[in-house]
């Protein structure tokens, strides 16, 4: 018969075994000082997918990831969950399992980045020395920008926003709610850059799609009000966006910025862009979707790695630190100007190996550049999609043999059932690093 004793030692030890992760990672002391061949900032997907190589690349022990969140998310797929295609579950899984295992975990915020000394300060007072640092912390959400709009957020179903998995619940919950006899429904655009910059008009597309095959279209009024002068920043894709909105009797008012949300009066208020004086105007709403103004973290607005807009200062073309050699940066928090998205990172995430690659050896990057492809999925109905894929130039990257700036099923079940299992079972895991070779044998090697 087995002991009290025996079997309690062996529930101690299960229970160590489950949170060894974090156990062996964490530290709280002001004291503490450790070093690495690599550091990353950040466990999100250029996180994850960098800390996957430098992990493969240098052995267990010799990389550590600084990240304080205990879930890792999916973000492309809030545009799902948030139209009641997916669910939250869908589009996250725990931390431990998206960072790699001989990877050192650093449960913990950064503080500060003193790069002069190669030096890496945590919330908690750890001290982490690097031969390079990769940093990939993204972006902020700066809803406190907008006056009125947290409290609106928490206190308002009527109010929702697909950008935080704080948020992104609520949206499904006031499709449902929007009167049956007819509303108005407002979606914001805000000043960028933001993530995604095509997520705030897909969930219009989609609750308009909603309304229709509910009847409940007739009646309402659906805005998209965007502090832009144009609807996509790439034209053959803003003159198919265009169609669609004409088609479908959506309104569009441009160079309109969300100020200020009074939810106990159900009113929305916007500034007219570029006028002097400033000119408001206020609407009223029954469903209001928010896309916040969106910034650097502030730890490194200021620091010595950022430029003056607060991201880091990278080359373009090679993801390298243009005053610190042994910084690199990935994602939405670099200076790299193209648009902040999963499939950008996926594409830097191969430059920057080359680019790692190099600098290890003494050398300069040379070779493959960066040409700053990325791509937004553009849902414009439940199973509808244009696949926008471009480069710095805002000029057409397309990876098929077909016109992409048609709305296509294909297009649609790439978005919703290929690319998640693409990016949980590669891009994380530093294996995916976009479609250019596919792109050039699909085109039978002509074009980029």
């Amino acid at each position: 018969m087995q002991s009290l004793g025996g079997i309690a030692l062996r529930t101690v030890r299960s229970s160590q075994a489950i949170s060894l992760r974090s156990a062996v990672c964490y530290y709280s002391s002001s004291s503490d000082k450790s070093s690495y061949k690599c550091v990353v900032l950040g466990g999100g997907a250029g996180g994850c997918a960098m800390a996957s190589k430098m992990a493969r690349k240098f052995g267990a022990g010799h990389v550590a990831v600084v990240e304080p969140k205990d879930t890792h998310y999916y973000q492309p797929m809030f545009t799902l969950v948030g139209s009641g295609h997916k669910t939250i579950a869908d589009s996250r899984q725990p931390m431990g399992k998206s960072i790699p295992k001989n990877a050192k975990w650093i449960k913990d915020s950064v503080a500060s980045v003193d790069p002069d000394n190669n030096l890496v300060t945590t919330s908690a007072g750890l001290q982490l020395e690097y031969e390079m640092l990769i940093v990939a912390v993204g972006l902020q959400l700066d809803f406190s920008k907008i006056k009125g709009s947290i409290e609106a957020l928490q206190k308002d179903p009527r109010v929702c926003s697909n950008y935080s998995p704080d948020y992104v619940h609520k949206t499904y919950q006031a499709f449902k709610a929007f009167p049956k006899s007819g509303g108005t429904a407002i979606f914001t655009m805000p000043v960028m850059p933001i993530k995604c910059p095509g997520a705030p008009q897909k969930i219009m597309y989609l609750f308009d799609d909603y309304l229709r095959t509910n009847d409940k279209r007739e009646g309402s009024k659906i805005l998209y009000n965007t502090n832009l002068p144009v609807i996509f920043g790439v034209k053959k894709y803003a003159n198919a966006l265009l169609e669609v909105v004409e088609e479908r009797g959506l309104t569009v008012n441009f160079q309109h910025n969300l100020v200020e949300v009074d939810h106990a009066k159900g009113e929305a208020t916007f500034a007219k862009v570029g006028l002097d004086p400033v000119e408001t105007v206020t609407m009223s709403y029954d469903l209001l979707h928010i896309a916040p103004p969106m910034s650097a973290p502030d730890f490194l607005k200021g620091s010595p790695l950022a430029n003056e807009a607060g991201y880091v200062d990278v080359s373009k073309e090679h993801l390298q630190h243009n005053k610190y050699e042994n910084v690199f940066a990935i994602g939405d928090c670099s200076s790299a100007p193209t648009s902040k998205t999963a499939a950008a990172v996926a594409a830097e995430s191969g430059i920057l190996s080359n680019t790692i690659d190099a600098y290890l050896k003494g050398q300069k990057p040379s070779g493959l550049e960066y040409d700053g492809y990325t791509s937004c999925p553009l849902i414009t109905k439940g199973g509808k999609t244009i696949l926008a894929e471009f480069d710095y130039n805002a000029q057409p990257l397309e990876t098929f043999p077909i016109n992409q700036g048609k709305e296509r099923r294909t297009m649609w079940h790439l978005k919703k059932d290929f690319m998640p299992f693409l990016y949980w079972n590669m891009l994380i895991r530093g294996h995916w690093h976009g479609p250019r070779i596919f792109r050039k044998l699909l085109h039978l090697g002509m074009g980029k």
